[in-house]
């Protein structure tokens, strides 16, 4: 029998008095910091009701809040709506806002505890949440899962196979992956390697796996040194052959369960390599006092990030199949259109079964936003089949207005995320304004050429200052790295207002989105998304000197992905020249590459749609 949010929150405060604390900190995290969590740890949402993806919830004896970012602000409203939980609107960092919020809250103690569960926290966030708790008198528990004595139907630990990535989608070899690793340790003078996070270790084995959604991965912890790699797994999830192929290349399974006593079994003398960032303090407090700790990035985060030139002639390829299954489904959706029931969910449902189509699909990478008008103006929407729009019935439109639509797959070759917008109906002028300026944003940054090494955070503003001109701006960033055929977001490069660190240099062979957006609340949302790849290109002075500023390693952004943008929607008055040049070259190759993929309505849409624009 289901309990009410109500009734969850009486639980958790009684867990809290018993336990001998005043509030409790319930992350978004698990104990490998996914994005995206495996059922078992979605105790948030299964505490708030809020399905968001990003968001903290903070409970006290007598009041709750839920604090996430803006792109989740409306949707947080609706879900939050008679639960008794304030919703906590974030402009900038988290941590110090939580202890804002439990200044203003009475408590029953002069020495208040907050429970955090360290199993599910960063390393990285510790010393911060202690500083901001200490400062309004608080103290931190971090051996308490309040959780764990009220959820008594919590999901168990998935149990899904792992499966090998293979040649040719998997162009670089287990073993000498883990070669680059042992390198980077040495310079290091690391004896050992602890992993937690798992797309590097599914990036660094060649493994893939299906616990957490959208994301092809498997709950795992490793630890390595110079000779062979511990993978600690859920019993019976990786099979007889792949555990001998495994073996060959130094890769011993154990029993997921013997992550932390191994981690705690390390001998003296021993060196040990973890990215602070990327482990949990649950975890962290395994490692024995006569254990020296360097603290860096994992290697594999930034190894990873950076596709060698066999994958990205395997990610070209598997855009334009994204690019192919897309032309399918806007060719439906523009037939469809007041000839039959259309949807958000039919929506979802029909682009979802085009890319089904397409060669190597594995799934979604995300879920579909497919958002119409108002709905467009939650950058992380998703319709449900209590909440949807209609844009159409067999008798005609139900409304006009702009349509977004933000998507993605996972093939063997690659990972893909596209947003696009599309007119049903007229757009207005004020749309059209609206859609020009975020389209400027785009085109500006993805023409930008930049040093190699810039760190990503400083060409957020490229793609924004068309819309600052205006008075505009986004809450969300501008760029985000992508995985290949692993996450849909992907470390270390950020193009966001970020602050900027070392470790987010921008390399050759990154992969990152470009997607300015603008939203007007209530009325309609845009954005226009492409994943770009950092690229080599010669310094525009070519015979510059060494001590000369124009002489050095240069890279350009190679758009890859494949799909017409809606020139119904813009006002050309808005638009240069060289911007129109840029949108009709970009026009042109669309049309290249995809028209030997499609056929027959599919095929007429592509031409239709890839005209090139000229100016009034």
């Amino acid at each position: 029998m289901s309990i009410t949010i109500a009734q969850r929150l009486a639980l958790c405060r009684q867990a809290m008095q018993n336990l001998g604390v005043n509030a409790c900190l319930i992350l978004s995290s698990d104990p490998h910091l996914s994005e995206y969590l495996p059922p078992r740890w979605q105790g948030r949402e299964w505490l708030s009701g809020f399905t968001g993806s990003s968001g903290t919830l903070l409970v006290s004896e007598q009041n709750a809040a839920l604090f996430t970012d803006s792109r989740y602000w409306e949707q947080a409203q609706a879900e939050l709506q008679g639960s008794g939980i304030e919703l906590v609107k974030l402009q900038s960092a988290a941590i110090p806002a939580y202890a804002q919020w439990l200044s203003n809250i009475k408590t029953s103690s002069k020495s208040p505890v907050i429970a955090i569960d360290k199993h599910v926290l960063a390393c990285s966030m510790t010393n911060a949440l202690r500083d901001a708790f200490t400062s309004i008198d608080w103290q931190i528990s971090f051996d308490i899962d309040v959780l764990n004595p009220i959820w008594t139907d919590r999901p168990a630990l998935p149990n899904a196979p792992v499966y090998e990535h293979q040649l040719p989608h998997a162009c670089i070899g287990r073993a000498s992956k883990l070669a680059q690793v042992c390198q980077y340790m040495q310079k290091q003078r690391a004896t050992h390697h602890w992993l937690s996070s798992l797309d590097d270790i599914a990036w660094l084995l060649n493994l893939r796996g299906s616990d957490v959604d959208y994301n092809p991965l498997f709950l795992a912890h490793a630890l390595m040194d110079a000779k062979q790699l511990q993978l600690f797994v859920v019993p019976g999830k990786i099979n007889a052959t792949l555990t001998a192929l495994l073996q060959e290349d130094g890769v011993i399974i154990h029993d997921y369960a013997a992550a932390g006593p191994s981690l705690a079994g390390l001998p003296e003398g021993s060196r040990l390599l973890i990215d602070p960032k990327r482990v949990t303090l649950g975890m962290r407090e395994h490692v024995p006092p006569h254990v020296q700790v360097i603290e860096q990035i994992n290697p594999s985060t930034l190894l990873k990030s950076c596709k060698t030139d066999q994958e990205a002639l395997f990610v070209r390829q598997a855009m334009a199949h994204d690019g192919a299954a897309m032309c399918e489904f806007y060719a439906w959706l523009e037939q469809a259109l007041g000839q039959e029931l259309v949807t958000e969910l039919t929506v979802d449902e029909q682009l979802t079964r085009a890319r089904a189509k397409q060669p190597d699909f594995i799934g979604l990478s995300f879920p579909t936003i497919a958002g119409f008008n108002a709905n467009g103006a939650l950058p992380h929407y998703r319709a449900t089949e209590q909440s949807f729009a209609t844009l159409s019935t067999p008798h005609g439109l139900t409304a006009t207005g702009l349509l977004l639509i933000d998507s993605g797959a996972q093939y063997l070759g690659g990972t893909t995320d596209i947003t696009r917008v599309w007119a049903v109906g007229e757009p207005s002028a004020a749309q059209k304004r609206d859609y020009t300026l975020v389209l400027k944003g785009t085109i500006a940054l993805s023409r930008t050429r930049f040093p190699l090494g810039t760190l990503a955070p400083m060409l957020d503003a490229i793609a924004r200052a068309p819309l600052w001109e205006n008075g505009l701006d986004f809450g969300h960033g501008t760029g985000h790295g992508v995985g290949y055929f692993l996450n849909v977001h992907e470390g270390p490069q950020s193009i966001s207002k970020a602050i900027p660190h070392a470790d987010m240099a921008m390399q050759a062979g990154m992969i990152t989105s470009i997607e300015p957006g603008l939203y007007r609340p209530k009325q309609w949302g845009i954005r226009i998304e492409n994943l770009v790849l950092n690229v080599p290109v010669p310094p525009s002075v070519p015979d510059a000197q060494a001590d000369e500023p124009e002489y050095g390693h240069y890279l350009a952004f190679e758009t890859l992905s494949l799909c017409p943008i809606d020139t119904r929607c813009i006002d050309t008055s808005l638009l240069r020249p060289d911007e129109l040049a840029w949108l009709n070259n970009y026009h042109l190759e669309v049309l290249q590459r995809l028209s030997p993929l499609v056929s027959g309505d599919a095929k007429t849409w592509l031409e239709k749609r890839t005209q090139p624009l000229n100016l009034l």
